[in-house]
């Protein structure tokens, strides 16, 4: 499979512009999640129920009966914001879904035993869960006056659903295929654990037995990222923590100067699909000859943990891979260590004090290792991301707590 960093890069664009909405209110979101191509068609969305992809949903958190778990499917078909009803049919959102308390009710309510089986139609988005209690979404009115849907941000403290127990995993279901992943890039709360059935048989992200609590566990002992647990309900991303005030807004930067101090006096070479990239640190800049002249400012720790601004990924087959190399070497902590990029070897990430200890201990609680700790982690094809051209199945498993 052709690593993620050498594909389109419109999904970290997505999840950058939406950690960055999210710290003053909930994110009207235009989810195109893990994309490699919009579910678009010249279909109605409400045509789509026939010929879904089937849905399982297992509920294995041992401490929620199926009762007090709740599903939601939404996202866009044709840059319309849409929710999936229990029957597997897609509905446009509108503003007269609030209910009298301002909020929808988008919840799919599990079958009352065992596994529950749904219908999953062509779109582009996420599946969240809610143990305990329901989320509250919110239909709005966008800047150009159509209906969006605020989606739950559980990293700030202001946000009706951080009470909450919940999560989410993301995909794309096109005529193209099923591509999807779990991800941790917001934080990390219900274990998630995806298995895709069509040309192969394929799983990822599931949380190793006692995983949740070791996650919890390892980023108490580190002093900067302790405030980033909250309670037994989740662990909020360094980045979020960082535009909540709970983490250092300079702490990568002793790492990020060395960075900079070692390719000041040799080169750094990345290899992406258009060939290899040579940089030296010239003026202050990280200045790249190749297949093109690509350079990046000094990041700053914001810059790191979100992939943004000075490490920003354009999907331009040029400046956009390097960029994403370059994040996931600074969260990797592999930059200094070697001078050829990407590395492979996950015995070499995380290996220095400063580090992204997040991701650290998310990669080591799933069962292969995979995860999504930061927007480029499938740099190198460490993403718990999967996908199949002729899909038969969807199976969402929500592990122990």
């Amino acid at each position: 499979m052709t690593p993620r960093h050498q594909r389109p890069l419109a999904r970290r664009k997505l999840l950058v512009a939406l950690g960055g909405m999210a710290v003053a209110a909930p994110v009207a979101a235009a989810v195109a999640p893990h994309a490699l191509a919009e579910a678009g068609s010249d279909e109605a969305p409400k045509a789509r129920a026939a010929g879904g992809l089937p849905l399982t949903i297992v509920n294995g958190t041992g401490s929620f009966g199926n009762g007090d778990v709740h599903v939601y499917i939404v996202g866009n078909v044709d840059g319309r914001q849409v929710r999936v009803t229990p029957d597997g049919t897609v509905a446009p959102v509108a503003l007269s879904d609030n209910g009298a308390d301002g909020y929808t009710d988008y919840a799919i309510d599990l079958a009352g035993s065992g596994e529950t089986e749904l219908n999953l139609p062509h779109l582009s988005g996420r599946i969240y869960v809610s143990l305990g209690g329901k989320l509250k979404f919110k239909v709005v009115t966008d800047g150009a006056g159509n209906a969006a849907l605020q989606y739950p941000a559980g990293w700030v403290e202001s946000d009706p659903n951080y009470g909450v127990l919940h999560d989410c995993a993301e995909f794309t279901y096109n005529s193209s295929g099923m591509f999807c992943n779990t991800t941790m890039v917001d934080m990390f709360s219900v274990p998630l654990g995806i298995r895709l059935t069509g040309a192969k048989d394929q799983t990822t992200g599931t949380v190793r037995a006692g995983g949740r609590a070791a996650v919890f566990d390892a980023v108490r002992k580190v002093e900067e990222f302790a405030p980033l647990v909250v309670d037994d309900t989740r662990v909020i991303a360094p980045g979020h923590g960082l535009d909540a005030g709970l983490f250092p807004k300079d702490y990568l930067a002793p790492y990020i100067d060395e960075v900079w101090s070692t390719y000041t006096g040799k080169d750094l070479r990345i290899t992406t699909n258009a060939g290899t990239f040579t940089g030296r640190v010239r003026g202050d800049r990280l200045a790249f000859d190749g297949p093109a002249q690509v350079s990046f400012a000094r990041p700053s720790t914001r810059d790191v943990l979100f992939c943004d601004g000075s490490l920003a990924a354009p999907n331009d087959g040029t400046t956009g891979p390097v960029a994403a190399v370059l994040g996931a070497g600074f969260n990797r902590s592999t930059l200094v260590s070697s001078a050829d990029q990407p590395t492979t070897d996950p015995a070499t990430f995380y290996r220095t004090a400063l580090t992204n200890h997040y991701s650290r201990a998310v990669h080591a609680a799933t069962e292969d290792g995979r995860a999504y700790g930061f927007a480029f982690d499938d740099v190198a094809d460490f993403a718990s991301y999967i996908q199949d051209t002729a899909p038969t199945g969807f199976r969402l498993t929500l592990g122990a707590l």
